[in-house]
């Protein structure tokens, strides 16, 4: 049997190789004539490794893809096999939806669309919860301004106060009033100004991930010299265009909560060797804000602390919502917010003694793309 020419048959269904969908084309025998890289992705197989080889033999036995496949054959028209289940060996079995469709081209009989049901369950969600973050964004921005000026008013009188009650026998004791209203009008300013913070401009510029975490890495250290943070790079990564002082205050929101979990942990429960990783790694095929980059980065966060309580994983990027006593509940919203700007994504994944807040961002955003501008 001679070896299956991969050149001709790249060169044939090199317009699938753009789609975002995972696709396989069998011949009359049902022995695969091509992968495009979303299904090499999907299902870790190479075009190389796999052409010329039958479909069972990748996909294993499914009756229901069974019996879309006979039904396109037989009837000469497209089917959908639904929530199929793919075996992997060790790795997590992926449930998906496949349509088969019947052609009729360069020895091909069969074309295989294949869409993760997982994935599509996710797109909705992070759909959803966009809508959801961009609506309460707006609300809590509207409130701060509405807040901030009553606030100026409030703190100025409370200084205009404090210097008429200068002459009085008892002003030591009444100063104290007016210092903790002065003290907590500065406070909430500066709650509100964090608020509106995310609402700026970005200022989009080549950069180096890598330097971005060193420099929060140094901070840190600085303010938790207790807590190691252990670095995980691949340094093959390209740069990245995006705004520095925004992602390095996204990155070191989520650092810092880490340490504050690491080092409020009751003496009992307390992680000997509390610990931060930066893992950098580059991550292909992706979907980002609907649009499909080919190359992006992935950092994660990942801390050995607590962990995150299962109830509050669903609400922790939330405005206003802390799961920790004192917390202003704006550090992740932010993060969240900043991330989003880059056309970025940010979820978390959290048990006792490991959390991972896992960050994508694409490597080919340009700088109009990321202001909204066009050249």
């Amino acid at each position: 049997m001679n070896a299956p020419d991969t050149s001709s048959s790249q060169g044939a269904f090199g317009g699938l190789d753009l789609l975002s969908s995972a696709v396989i084309l069998l011949d009359d025998q049902q022995r695969i004539r091509h992968l495009n890289p979303a299904a090499e992705n999907l299902f870790a197989a190479s075009q190389r490794s796999w052409l010329g080889r039958p479909l069972e033999q990748l996909l294993g036995h499914s009756p229901t893809l069974r019996s879309a496949l006979d039904n396109a054959l037989g009837n000469n028209w497209s089917y959908t096999g639904h929530n199929i289940e793919v075996a992997r060996g060790e790795r997590p079995a992926l449930h998906l939806d496949c349509t088969v469709t019947p052609v009729h081209t360069a020895g091909t009989r069969l074309l295989l669309e294949f869409r993760p049901i997982d994935q599509q369950l996710k797109a909705a969600r992070e759909e959803r919860e966009a809508v959801q973050q961009q609506a309460t964004r707006e609300l809590i921005r509207n409130l701060a301004h509405e807040i901030k000026n009553p606030l100026g008013g409030i703190r100025g009188s409370a200084q205009l106060l404090e210097r008429e009650l200068a002459n009085l026998p008892n002003a030591p004791t009444l100063r104290e009033y007016t210092e903790v209203i002065i003290s907590e009008a500065d406070r909430l300013q500066d709650l509100m100004q964090r608020l509106l913070s995310s609402h700026r401009a970005m200022q989009p510029a080549p950069l180096g991930i890598h330097e971005i975490l060193e420099r929060v890495l140094r901070l840190i250290h600085a303010e938790f010299a207790g807590v190691r943070v252990r670095r995980d790079y691949d340094t093959s990564l390209p740069q990245l265009t995006g705004d520095p002082e925004q992602l390095i205050q996204a990155i070191l929101n989520i650092a810092r909560n880490a340490a504050q979990a690491i080092v409020s942990m009751p003496p009992d429960h307390h992680v000997e060797g509390g610990e931060i990783v930066f893992r950098t790694r580059a991550a292909r095929q992706v979907t980002l804000a609907k649009k499909r980059y080919p190359l992006a980065l992935e950092l994660q966060v990942i801390d050995n602390g607590p962990g995150i309580p299962e109830e509050m994983q669903d609400k922790i990027f939330y405005p206003l919502v802390s799961g920790r006593e004192g917390g202003s509940g704006l550090g992740l919203a932010l993060a969240q917010s900043f991330i989003q700007q880059h056309h970025g994504s940010i979820e978390v994944e959290s048990r006792p003694g490991r959390t991972s807040f896992r960050i994508l961002l694409p490597l080919a955003a340009d700088r109009n793309e990321l202001t909204g501008k066009h050249s």
